[in-house]
């Protein structure tokens, strides 16, 4: 019996420690993902890559003909970027090194496979950026803007997507959740529980 006691003890040692280690490694900001230094930042971008509204246009604004530029050699090579993959491209006038743009998908009462969707788009930006070597990621809030995500299920599959694969994958050392309004900074803050 004690030696149970003991292994279940332990579990939850190594449960905590799992635990605080991933808290370690993500950061909530409320504020302007175009201001974050990061070896890359994700912009929620539209299919085109052609810069938008909201945090896209922003990017666009920011970053300058740079990231554009590069995202149309993107689009001539490739053709356009489906939802839930992920392209980068230079980070051109921002502080971040690289912009890795992701499609999220539009909500359509999640008949539409959008959470699986949803959960690729911080896989592959993820892969993208331990494929380059990067090991300090911002992500804003994909898909709730204008597309209509749901924002607590949106919070709720970043931050479970961002663990499990900060589980598997040691090059990442930093994940910064940027919100821009307070509802979606309210909602991360209390899922990660900082």
């Amino acid at each position: 019996m004690r030696l149970m006691c003991e292994c279940h003890s332990e579990k939850i040692r190594m449960a905590f420690f799992i635990f605080v280690r991933f808290m370690k490694k993500i950061e909530l900001i409320k504020g302007d993902i175009t201001r974050i230094k990061a070896d890359a930042i994700v912009n929620a971008a539209n299919s085109s890559l052609m810069g938008g509204g909201g945090v896209d246009g922003a990017i666009h604004r920011a970053g300058g003909a740079a990231i554009l530029e590069e995202c149309r050699e993107i689009i001539a090579r490739q053709g356009s970027c489906k939802t839930g993959e992920a392209v980068i491209t230079t980070a051109g006038n921002l502080p971040a090194k690289f912009v890795i743009h992701t499609v999220g998908p539009v909500w359509n009462n999640g008949k539409k496979n959008e959470a699986s969707l949803l959960a690729a788009c911080y896989k592959n930006s993820l892969t993208l950026a331990v494929t380059h070597n990067l090991s300090s990621i911002a992500f804003p809030n994909i898909s709730t803007g204008i597309y209509g995500y749901p924002k607590d299920e949106a919070a709720e599959i970043a931050i479970a997507t961002v663990t499990e694969f900060l589980d598997q994958n040691e090059l990442i050392t930093k994940v910064y959740f940027v919100c821009f309004d307070e509802e979606n900074y309210q909602l991360y803050k209390s899922l990660i529980k900082d």
